[in-house]
């Protein structure tokens, strides 16, 4: 059997397989639940997430990524390591070729380690690709063009925002502030304003139905369940939009003051391209309601958000995979693995 090229979007929150001539075959959540007694990895994906919170302490519901990057080697080369499994099905008799996304700020040394993850789960080799390309590849951005396209990719663990060019990144600025800090920050103010204590998933919760960056119609309330602080028994506490908004200003203040300082330090030339062109947001944190009129209202620059903004990336990667033989596509290819 031939080796089939495989795409893996190793997100903080979520992790995304496409595999060449079928698109995207897996779309789970970045969990493992591993057996602290035995080290065994009990599940992977929605069934691990579905233990957070919940297991006893003999079982770990872990996040082996933190901040785009490897924190678990062992959990997450067992992660990949189903990732390919469930893609190319039980008992292959192939290696398949793998690319993988990274962050634009990763050391040389944890580029080695995704490297290594990958070939120990079973790759017969690894290519790699900067989220913030990827990003603006599956947002149909002219990478390849000699003009300057700008991509704010907002994930779970970073935000990358970069200014592309003749399939080259001229300027980017990769930040540890994204959709995990927006929901750190909602979990602390809740325990700040009304001495009640929440979950991760009901912070995300709370993010996805009522959260915004800018005022909206019809903006409503969340009742939350939760620990009080005092007593220590369950309460209930009332979320008002507005609350979430409060939460998330310095984050998205950070996005903010990110963009601006890339913009600064892009060359002139094209930061005119930007200015006519626009912005482009994609990642989960894009869909935040209101973040594309704040941003442009900072910055006095059109903001656009990409389609399937949750997708950007794995669709990126796909566009690739497919068009592997184009020249621009192999650069960029080639770009990431001469780093290494």
């Amino acid at each position: 059997m031939f080796a089939k090229d495989i795409g893996i979007d190793l997100g903080t929150a979520n992790s995304l397989v496409y595999v060449k001539g079928k698109g995207i075959v897996v779309n789970e959540p970045s969990v493992v639940a591993v057996n602290m007694i035995t080290n065994e990895v009990m599940a992977v994906g929605n069934e691990a997430k579905d233990m957070l919170g919940r297991t006893p302490d003999s079982i770990a519901a872990v996040r082996p990524m933190q901040d785009g990057v490897i924190a678990n080697f062992e959990v997450t080369q067992a992660m990949i390591k189903k990732l390919i499994t469930k893609a190319a099905g039980q008992g292959q008799f192939f290696k398949p070729n793998v690319i993988v996304c990274i962050p634009y700020g990763v050391t040389e040394v944890e580029k080695r380690a995704v490297e290594e993850v990958g070939i120990q789960a079973g790759a017969k080799e690894v290519f790699m690709v900067y989220e913030p390309m990827a990003a603006a590849i599956g947002a149909g951005l002219p990478v390849a063009e000699p003009v300057g396209s700008m991509i704010v990719d907002i994930g779970g663990g970073t935000t990358e925002i970069a200014v592309i060019s003749l399939n080259g990144i001229v300027m980017c600025n990769s930040i540890r502030v994204a959709g995990d800090a927006f929901d750190i920050a909602i979990i602390n103010f809740i325990k700040r304003e009304h001495s009640v204590q929440i979950g991760e998933r009901t912070a995300e919760d709370i993010k996805i139905k009522i959260g915004s960056a800018f005022p909206y119609e019809d903006e409503g309330y969340m009742e939350v369940k939760g620990r009080d602080l005092i007593s220590g028994l369950p309460k209930v506490a009332r979320v008002r939009s507005e609350d979430v908004r409060n939460a998330l200003y310095e984050q998205i203040g950070m996005i903010i003051e990110g963009i601006k300082n890339t913009l600064e330090n892009t060359p002139p030339e094209l930061s005119a391209d930007v200015m006519d062109r626009g912005i482009v947001l994609a990642g989960g944190g894009a869909m935040l309601r209101g973040l594309d009129r704040i941003i442009e209202m900072e910055t006095k620059i059109k903001v656009h958000i990409a389609d399937e903004p949750l997708n950007g990336v794995i669709k990126g990667i796909g566009k690739i995979i497919e068009g592997f033989e184009k020249s621009g596509y192999k650069r960029v290819l080639e770009q990431s693995k001469r780093s290494k």
